[in-house]
């Protein structure tokens, strides 16, 4: 059993935490967050004890869930990963390349677990046809939500858009020779509407759109490759695939894609088995620090066109 600790229990570190408590391989020693009564609102549901400051289970833990504003991951995963610590660390990486840089580094000297929180890697409707996509020409990525009332502290490139950078990458398998990119602040002094477009050695075009100012929720991905079309629902678990001869000229009347509607599962939770299932085996993580790094060179060569 290993000893685990998550450090930011807001929104989103709460469910951390839910899930780490209800593991078997998991000891749950304790929440962390500066706001106290956060913390012990946490802890009391969970029956763990409370802490405001890290540093107090610094020693107490074989891993840990980092999900502290994005301005403060560098500072928290380097004391933990230097006490000898595997990390999951919620995306963005860190608020600069330099900082996810060093902490990369750091994991590889220290021989430790770092994971990035790309969630949608663990989405049923991505795991279920990824072994499908092989070679695609072309991929669309839509990602569109309203304003978050938990708030952001970073532009909606880093708080959107970088899921589908990551998953773009993982599926074309290369870093693009090209980035192309605008955006737009409509509520925010930084941007809350972006596109980009990626190029890639092999051919391979994405187009990616994020909103945070929209009045309803997206996230769709659409893959065109030779003799396949798939169209993924990241938010309904539906998809739609269409497979034909491509060495043939179709019928149109049989170009009728199938339907598939996936049980939505339990994303979060396969992340954080998987996070601990690496740390116990002593595997590469489904979402290492370089695949973070990745999606981060990408997203800051978008960030310095706007």
């Amino acid at each position: 059993m290993l000893k685990t600790a998550v450090i930011g229990v807001g929104y989103l570190g709460r469910f951390h935490a839910q899930k780490y408590a209800g593991l078997p391989e998991s000891e749950l020693i304790g929440v962390v967050d500066v706001d106290p009564q956060q913390a012990q609102k946490v802890a009391d549901e969970l029956e763990v004890p409370s802490y405001t400051d890290y540093h107090e289970v610094l020693d107490q833990v074989d891993a840990v869930s980092i999900v502290v504003p994005t301005v403060h991951h560098y500072e928290t995963a380097k004391a933990f990963m230097e006490k000898g610590v595997h990390v999951l660390l919620e995306k963005p990486f860190a608020a600069t390349i330099e900082e996810a840089e060093e902490l990369e580094q750091l994991s590889g000297d220290k021989n430790l677990r770092l994971q990035i929180g790309h969630l949608e890697r663990f989405n049923s409707v991505f795991t279920e046809f990824q072994q499908l996509i092989d070679r695609p020409k072309f991929i669309e990525n839509i990602r569109i939500a309203p304003f978050p009332k938990r708030g952001t502290d970073v532009d909606v490139i880093l708080d959107l858009m970088i899921h589908d950078i990551d998953l773009v990458l993982a599926v074309v398998g290369e870093y693009p020779e090209s980035v192309d990119g605008t955006g737009v602040n409509i509520v925010t002094s930084t941007a809350d509407l972006a596109n980009a477009r990626l190029r890639f050695p092999s051919g391979c075009i994405a187009d990616l759109t994020a909103s945070r100012v929209s009045d309803k929720a997206e996230r769709k991905m659409r893959i065109f490759q030779s003799g396949l079309y798939l169209s993924l629902d990241y938010g309904t678990g539906q998809a739609r695939k269409l497979q034909v001869d491509s060495n043939a000229v179709p019928d149109p009347e049989t170009l009728k894609p199938e339907a598939f509607q996936l049980e939505k599962g339990d994303a979060l939770l396969a992340e954080i088995e998987s996070f601990l299932s690496a740390v116990r085996e002593g595997k590469k993580p489904k979402v290492t620090g370089q695949d973070g790094l990745n999606a981060m060179r990408v997203a800051w060569q978008i960030k310095d066109q706007l």
